[in-house]
């Protein structure tokens, strides 16, 4: 049975991730903060399913999570890492309190770097994987963003952090070449879960009578929308399972809800139209 551990598997993008390969026969382990969610969780993934808790942001307790599943293991390697934890902090660059920034930083993109130090180590290197694995490879998914991609205002601490990210991965899947760990991106555009509605509802009202407020406004409008039109989790959760499973997977996916307009015309369109499209959008020229 191959195994997985998936980070921020209480609810959006970690829990269908959890339910779809639990579904198909994975060993599912998947990190949660509250213990509550540790119930729900296992409930909903069954036998092949175990929630260990921990918080990215907790580099000790991402190191018991580690042991923990090295325990349940007995041995055996860890055949799939997905890091998907993740926060939204939205607020404009010149006024956001720097330890919102700092959070966003150290859960999206340092939690990363703490996940992948802690379990990397169970995965073994590719002489320790047997050849009776259906994996070639260990895989390491980490969750990024199109945000990585395309810079959004007011968005800027999420943007940075995702960006890392994708660095990241290029540089760590060139450095465990010898141990025959890969390391794949999936970076998804807009899905139907609630972190940016979490996000926008974090001291937003600070920035009430300043010049921002119209434009965070228009922006929390459009992130909505985008949200109520993005994809099902479950399909991102296709996406994960295609970057551990395939044959010869691609370094980077992309699963985006109407491609043409929101991945190909960005990327052919200038530069400074999309900025004065965006601009035009959330009120911030005329």
């Amino acid at each position: 049975m191959k195994s997985v551990l998936i980070t921020g598997a209480s609810t959006g993008i970690g829990r269908a991730c959890a339910e779809h390969l639990a579904q198909r026969g994975w060993r599912v382990f998947g990190s949660v903060r509250k213990p509550a969610d540790a119930l729900a969780l296992e409930a909903a993934l069954g036998p092949n399913g175990k929630a260990v808790l921990f918080d990215v942001g907790d580099a000790d307790a991402v190191q018991r999570g580690a042991a923990e599943v090295a325990e349940a293991l007995g041995g055996a390697v860890l055949d799939g890492l997905v890091n998907n934890a993740g926060v939204a902090l939205p607020g404009p660059l010149l006024d956001q309190p720097i330890d919102e920034i700092e959070r966003v930083i150290d859960i999206n993109f340092t939690g990363t770097v703490r996940a992948i130090q802690a379990f990397a180590p169970l995965m073994g290197p590719a002489r320790a994987r047997g050849s009776g694995n259906s994996l070639a490879r260990g895989r390491i998914v980490n969750i990024t963003s199109v945000s990585g991609e395309f810079g959004y205002p007011f968005t800027a601490a999420y943007v940075a952090s995702k960006h890392a990210v994708e660095g990241l991965s290029k540089s760590l899947r060139r450095e465990l070449l010898a141990d025959g760990i890969d390391v794949i991106v999936v970076g998804p555009g807009a899905v139907k879960t609630p972190i940016w509605d979490k996000g926008a509802s974090n001291g937003m009202e600070r920035y009430a009578g300043t010049r921002w407020e119209r434009p965070l406004a228009a922006l929390t409008a459009s992130l909505k929308a985008m949200d109520a039109e993005g994809l099902e989790p479950a399909v991102v959760a296709a996406t994960v399972e295609t970057a551990l499973t395939a044959r010869n997977p691609r370094p980077r996916y992309a699963p985006v809800p109407n491609p043409l307009v929101n991945w190909w015309l960005p990327r052919l369109l200038p530069v400074r139209m999309i900025d004065r499209i965006i601009g035009k959008n959330l009120g911030l020229v005329d």
